[in-house]
Formats: C-alpha cells, sequence, structure tokens
C-alpha cells in the first residue's frame, strides 16, 4: 500500500498524525465514510445558516433559505432555479 503523502493544507497536522488518520480512514467502511461525509456537510450547511442569521437577525426561515440556497448555489443557477432573489 502507498504511503500518504504530506498534506500541505494541514499544517496543524503532524506527518505521523496524518499517517494513523488515513490508516483509520482505510478502515472505515464505505457507509461509515459516507456518514462522515453528510455529518461534515450538515454542520457546513448550519454553520452557514448562523451566520446568515447574525447578518440578517429579522429574515424569515424562507428568506434564510433563499440566501443559504443562493451562497451555495451562486447567483446564476439560483436565479434559474428560484427566480431574483428578494433580499441580497
Amino acid at each position: 500500500m502507498m504511503e500518504p503523502r504530506p498534506n500541505p493544507k494541514m499544517t496543524d497536522t503532524t506527518p505521523e498524525a496524518q499517517r494513523v488518520q488515513y490508516d483509520i480512514y482505510r478502515r472505515m467502511s464505505p457507509a461509515r465514510k459516507f456518514r462522515l461525509i453528510c455529518d461534515a456537510y450538515e454542520m457546513g450547511k448550519q454553520l452557514a445558516r448562523a451566520g446568515l442569521r447574525m447578518r440578517h437577525p429579522d429574515a424569515t426561515e424562507e428568506e434564510l433559505w433563499r440566501l443559504w440556497a443562493r451562497q451555495h448555489l451562486g447567483p446564476e443557477l439560483f436565479e434559474q432555479v428560484y427566480g431574483r432573489a428578494t433580499r441580497e
């Protein structure tokens, strides 16, 4: 099995810790890896919505959803899917 290459983006992780982490990932089932990805995505979505809530405290839930969708999809695709935004 190939040895993992150092990841320059992981500046707070030692090469030894990175090897251990990769070994753990290799032993995980595909279902477990998928669950971790889904959990990370949901956490990112919650953090993004919390940031939007802080910047737009008076927004309704629908407005927050549209703001998140606009960020997530980009302005062009958002407008194709949802029409023009009511709030930027």
